[in-house]
């Protein structure tokens, strides 16, 4: 009869249990003996029994290949693709703005007074410098853009002012020629007053076409033989 199949759990017997481990440990450091001689392998075994000894077996230091597990395993941890690497750095930029934020928001409570409870003294002596130097550039700001209004009412005072003088130099002028022309035996005076300014007004419309056409020669260009 060939030997039975054993059932993988705990013996509960505790000299059997106890055989059972002598048979299989002097098996396994046999077999890892086997496999590091056969494979020329780096191997390190160690073995803990229930009450507490050690057993262990390596074809090389023992320390250095634990050490050699430890680094290899480093490596292989740190060793991560694009897109986990791509995670921790938008994860990381989130943690920054996250806190950015929430920095911003306690900066802006404390600027209308709120929140101020926990702060302590430098912290509201900082606190007041910022707001003062705030209200210093607000009313500077204040100060230019007052200036610029003024500078344009002034500008736009003068405009009208020489419009309304300009309007009333035309009224004058209208009111004289309306009493020209009602007086006795003024009629022909006023019609050769509107003749004479327009025949000069077309002369000097002449003259300003006649000097547009033909340019005067500059005084420095001009040479006498």
């Amino acid at each position: 009869m060939g030997r039975g199949k054993i059932e993988i759990k705990r013996i509960e017997n505790n000299t059997n249990r106890q055989v059972t481990f002598c048979k299989r440990r002097n098996g396994l450091l046999k077999k890892a003996y086997e496999l590091s001689v056969l494979c020329d392998a780096e191997i390190a075994l160690i073995v803990f029994s229930s009450r507490g000894r050690v057993y262990e077996y390596s074809n090389n230091n023992i320390k250095g290949t634990i050490d050699r597990y430890k680094k290899a395993t480093s490596d292989a941890s740190n060793i991560c693709t694009p897109q986990e690497l791509n995670a921790q750095f938008y994860q990381q930029e989130s943690k920054k703005l996250r806190q950015q934020i929430h920095m911003l928001q306690n900066s802006n409570r404390h600027l209308v007074g709120e929140g101020l409870g926990s702060s302590n003294v430098r912290e509201l002596k900082q606190l007041e410098s910022r707001l003062e130097r705030g209200i210093s550039k607000i009313r500077s700001k204040k100060h230019d853009l007052i200036i610029a209004e003024t500078e344009n009412l002034q500008k736009r005072e003068v405009h009208l002012e020489q419009e309304n003088a300009f309007l009333r130099a035309k009224i004058a002028e209208n009111e004289r020629l309306q009493q020209l022309s009602m007086m006795p035996g003024a009629g022909q005076e006023y019609h050769a007053i509107q003749h004479y300014l327009a025949r000069n007004m077309l002369q000097l419309n002449v003259m300003e076409g006649v000097q547009a056409s033909y340019p005067v020669p500059d005084k420095k260009t001009l040479h006498l033989d």
